[in-house]
């Protein structure tokens, strides 16, 4: 379990477009990583 100010582990994840990305392809960048649920999901 990570804690406030602990380092996000690197990771893959399909962007908006369908390309792998990974935590690292931004290495040395700020970037905001924005979760949602699925389309017709309570939440």
């Amino acid at each position: 379990m990570l804690k406030v100010g602990d380092r996000a582990p690197d990771f893959s994840i399909a962007d908006d477009h369908g390309r792998i990305r990974t935590l690292g392809d931004f290495a040395g960048r700020n970037i905001v990583l924005f979760f949602f649920p699925k389309a017709d999901t309570p939440g």
